[in-house]
């Protein structure tokens, strides 16, 4: 599972390097299906990481893992 996720960050990435910024994979709970992630860069204290976060990263990670309820930044 660890890795699926893995994998579909990869994906996301680039679009967020391309602004600056980036995502670092933190944990997931299998118990309660919440991936924690860090933001860094300029989507550390970016005004919109929330939106970036939930609209564009959950998102994303929830279409290649369906098993995931929650992405939340640390």
């Amino acid at each position: 599972m660890e890795n699926k996720i893995k994998e579909a960050l990869e994906k996301i990435r680039p679009m967020l390097q391309a602004d600056g910024g980036d995502v670092q994979f933190v944990s997931f709970n299998e118990n309660t299906g919440i991936v924690e992630v860090k933001m860094q860069g300029m989507c550390s204290h970016c005004p919109m990481a929330q939106i970036t976060l939930k609209q564009g990263i959950e998102v994303e990670i929830k279409k290649e893992v369906p098993e995931i309820k929650e992405v939340i930044a640390v």
